[in-house]
Order: C-alpha cells, then sequence, then structure tokens
C-alpha cells in the first residue's frame, strides 16, 4: 500500500525552541532597559511595554527585576521584534547603514571644511531647509579654533547639525 501525502504543514516549534524564542525576548529586553532613555523614546512601542520597561530600570531587587524581564518577555511575544533588534545593532555600531551614515556626514563635514562652497551647494541640494549663514558661521568658528589649538566645539557642533539635518530625512534617503 502506498503512503497517501499528507500536505506539507510545517511543525509546530517544540517546548525547547519556544524557550530559547523567550529567552532570546527576555535578553533583549533586557538590552532594551539598558538603552539610553533618548534613544528608547524613539523608538515605536506600545504604551504597556514602554511603562514596563521604566519600572524594570526603577526596580533595584534581583527578584524584583528578574520578575519584571519576565513580564516584558511576555508583552514582547505579541510584538515584532525588527524595531528593537535594528535599534540595538545602532546603539552597538554593529548596524552597516548606521556606519555609512556616520561616514557620510563626516565625509560632508571634512568637505564643509575644506571646499565651503562644494559642500554647501550639496548640503543646500539634499536639505533645502538647512541654514547656511549658520554653518558658514560654524565652520569659521571651526578653523579658528583648529589654529587656535581650542578644544573643537564648532568642529562637534558641525557634525551635530548636519546629523540633525540626515534624521530629518532627505529626497536621496534610500541610496
Amino acid at each position: 500500500m502506498i503512503p497517501v501525502d499528507t500536505p506539507d504543514k510545517p511543525e509546530p516549534p517544540s517546548k525547547s525552541q519556544k524557550k530559547r524564542e523567550m529567552s532570546a525576548l527576555q535578553v533583549l529586553g533586557q538590552a532594551l532597559v539598558d538603552m539610553p532613555a533618548e534613544r528608547l523614546a524613539k523608538i515605536d512601542m506600545p504604551d504597556a511595554l514602554r511603562i514596563a520597561l521604566a519600572d524594570a530600570r526603577r526596580f533595584t531587587k534581583h527578584e524584583a527585576k528578574r520578575r519584571q524581564m519576565q513580564y516584558i518577555g511576555k508583552l514582547m511575544r505579541t510584538i515584532d521584534p525588527a524595531p528593537f533588534l535594528a535599534a540595538q545593532e545602532a546603539l552597538n555600531g554593529a548596524s552597516a547603514a548606521e556606519n555609512a551614515r556616520f561616514h557620510r556626514i563626516e565625509r560632508l563635514r571634512t568637505l564643509l571644511l575644506a571646499d565651503e562652497a562644494a559642500a554647501l551647494n550639496e548640503i543646500a541640494a539634499d536639505h533645502p531647509g538647512a541654514d547656511m549663514q549658520h554653518l558658514r558661521q560654524l565652520r569659521r568658528n571651526a578653523q579658528k579654533e583648529q589654529e587656535q589649538g581650542r578644544p573643537p566645539r564648532a568642529f562637534r557642533e558641525i557634525f551635530r547639525i548636519l546629523r540633525e539635518l540626515e534624521e530629518a530625512g532627505s529626497p536621496s534617503e534610500g541610496v
């Protein structure tokens, strides 16, 4: 007798596999608890999870923290963990996109100090609302700081402004 083929149904995950997945979600939850508050605020998540993460930061007793981490793991079972993993990778610097973005901003800042006109044209093309006069002033201040050997306050401020422009979104995003 020939066995009758049943439609290929994916086998349900084993109990051990479920435990591994839940443990991984708890580890990710711990990473979220350890993440800086301003970075965590940028991640879209349900209010219940945000409150649970804030509570976990507040708890000091070992057993209370352990129970709270289990609760966070439980809440994360119903949520897609991809945005949290991306935020964690970006924080750790492991994200290739984050590194590329950082290098693009660095290159633009270096270009601004070397060739003001070319850099400002590029910035104006990508970010029409950018304050060019302020960038010119910061460039002059950064050059003075370098000449006088002072701390690079304006140099860092240029990077901060370029990063904010990049975060605000550019037409060439996704390239």
